[in-house]
């Protein structure tokens, strides 16, 4: 389901041909069968472990090492300011593992997506005055990754090594308040569920917390993630965005300001689970290793 629920979205982001989720879930099946909603994922889920692994590890570490510099221990409770830079810099380290994960499996879902004549600036009155309508058009360049290892030596080939940080920038505006709204909301709804605060929270107020925090993020980070997903789309075909400010401006003129909320249902249904899990799996674990 949260496979699923990442293919739509990212084409929804990443593309103007779509009316609404059901219609972008539907055009999938309908061109693509099942199969079209796991194009890119084997990346994703070959690295999500390691990811999860460094994202948490390094959230927990920063709060240890605030914590001994600014109280002398590194098990003195974090404040909310303690919480807010731990989680900013999470957010920048996420980028940097997380940007050429992203793109692959953007790439990778949208190679055998029919390219919108507006997306190759076709639509528009000719040089005798016929109007071009907009519509979908087939290019031959398209579909040329056999998968991930492939597509990134290609990328790597063609675009160099900051290929692969196509649309880091954005990603950068999302995680960075992204994350910080994902710890945050997750340590108040933790305080909220255990009132007393002389135990540790009960794995059901950690999953709880854990999903709604994944929710708040996800839905306040569309907007970014909007303007990401375009970004490292973008380059796949021919290159329609200068920049950041550009793709959010081009973005905004041509379809409006509810483009950047393209998707926001399907992150935060997603962001739920997902969260959850994480959150759940964190603690559980942070908990058996120190009581080691």
């Amino acid at each position: 389901m949260i496979l699923l629920q990442d293919g739509s979205a990212t084409r929804l982001q990443a593309c103007s041909g779509y009316r609404n989720t059901l219609h972008c879930v539907l055009s999938i099946y309908r061109k693509e069968t099942v199969a079209g909603f796991f194009k890119g994922m084997s990346f994703p889920l070959a690295s999500i472990t390691v990811y999860n692994s460094v994202v948490f590890g390094f959230f927990s570490n920063s709060q240890r090492l605030i914590s001994k510099y600014r109280y002398g221990d590194g098990r003195h409770p974090c404040s909310m300011l303690d919480l807010t830079v731990a989680s900013m810099l999470t957010g920048l380290v996420s980028v940097g593992l997380g940007a050429p994960v992203d793109l692959v499996k953007i790439r990778l879902q949208m190679q055998t997506q029919p390219v919108l004549a507006e997306n190759l600036h076709l639509a528009g009155n000719t040089s005798n005055g016929t109007n071009i309508r907009l519509r979908s058009v087939d290019l031959p360049g398209q579909g040329n990754y056999r998968g991930p290892i492939h597509c990134i030596s290609s990328i790597l080939q063609t675009e160099g090594i900051q290929g692969l940080y196509r649309g880091a920038g954005a990603m950068i505006l999302r995680d960075v308040p992204g994350y910080t709204l994902y710890f945050i909301p997750y340590a108040i709804f933790c305080d909220l569920l255990n009132p007393d605060g002389k135990s540790s929270p009960h794995p059901c107020s950690i999953w709880l917390a854990g999903g709604l925090a994944g929710s708040i993020s996800w839905v306040t980070a569309t907007p970014a993630d909007v303007v990401k997903s375009r970004m490292q789309a973008d380059a796949q075909l021919q290159r329609k965005y200068r920049g950041i400010l550009h793709c959010i401006i081009h973005s905004y003129k041509t379809e409006g300001l509810q483009v950047f909320f393209r998707g926001a249902s399907v992150n935060a249904i997603r962001g739920f689970p997902m969260s959850a899990t994480m959150f759940l799996s964190y603690e559980l674990s942070l908990k058996f290793f120190r009581s080691l």
